[in-house]
């Protein structure tokens, strides 16, 4: 009897223990939810972008194809990037494997999700990065995917604010250009109105969320159509903070504003 009780013991212990370490303390599912809320706190709280990349890759070695993951693993990647320095070759390298470290993660959310809308999303914004990276003019291939994805997004959730600006800002980017020099490109179908017709949009479902507005009035400012600028850019003030550069953002607001006060 004495063994057979030790026995029970032991079974009870080693259950236990390989049910802690397949679970981190809960179900898998349980586990993986938890880890994208602290990351999600890391990303668009405290912008702690590192603590929410490592937090977002603790998830994916849970579950290594969960799409929600994925692409905030995406999302991280391509936020670390913009803020890292980029004056020697070694960090323009550095910066450039990161972007493609957000493209990757952003293709695997795709695949694991084939219907949803911030897979495409995040592959706009990781191309858009590096079509601006190694020069917008160099890259028309790569435009015109940011613009295919974020259609493809926008088709798939018209409520993901995200992809309206990211499409108005390749419009805006490619208006650079005269159209008789983007035509033969395969780019003539950009032009300044449709940019503020998709930043408008973007605006609409997130109306708090400062870089939207301030890209919005410097097109306006290209358009000449200063009132609509001077609304944006007076509103940006009591907006409250939702990414980490609204700082930087306003104070560039403000620049633009005392430049357009008189017209």
């Amino acid at each position: 009897m004495k063994h057979f009780v030790i026995f029970l013991m032991c079974l009870l212990f080693l259950t236990s223990t390989s049910a802690q370490q397949k679970t981190g303390n809960g179900v898998a599912g349980d586990t993986v939810a938890e880890f994208l809320a602290e990351g999600d706190v890391y990303a668009t709280k405290t912008f702690e972008d590192q603590k929410a990349l490592d937090t977002f890759l603790k998830a994916l070695t849970l579950d290594n194809n969960n799409y929600e993951v994925l692409w905030r693993i995406s999302r991280s990647y391509v936020t670390i990037a913009q803020h890292l320095p980029n004056i020697t070759d070694e960090q323009k390298t550095k910066q450039l494997e990161t972007y493609q470290k957000g493209l990757e993660y952003a293709n695997r959310a795709i695949r694991a999700n084939p219907n949803g809308s911030e897979g495409y999303t995040r592959r706009a914004i990781a191309n858009g990065r590096v079509a601006l990276f190694k020069g917008v003019w160099d890259s028309i291939d790569i435009v015109k995917q940011v613009k295919s994805d974020c259609e493809k997004a926008i088709q798939l959730d018209r409520s993901n604010a995200t992809p309206y600006y990211v499409l108005a800002r390749a419009h805006a980017k490619l208006c650079e250009k005269p159209k008789f020099i983007r035509w033969p490109l395969g780019l003539a179908w950009a032009n300044l109105d449709t940019a503020v017709e998709n930043y408008e949009k973007a605006i609409a479902l997130r109306p708090n969320f400062i870089m939207f507005r301030l890209d919005a009035a410097r097109t306006y400012v290209e358009l000449e159509e200063y009132q609509k600028a001077k609304d944006h850019l007076y509103k940006i003030a009591s907006l409250p903070t939702e990414d980490e550069d609204d700082p930087q953002y306003r104070k560039e607001a403000n620049e633009l504003l005392e430049t357009i006060k008189n017209k």
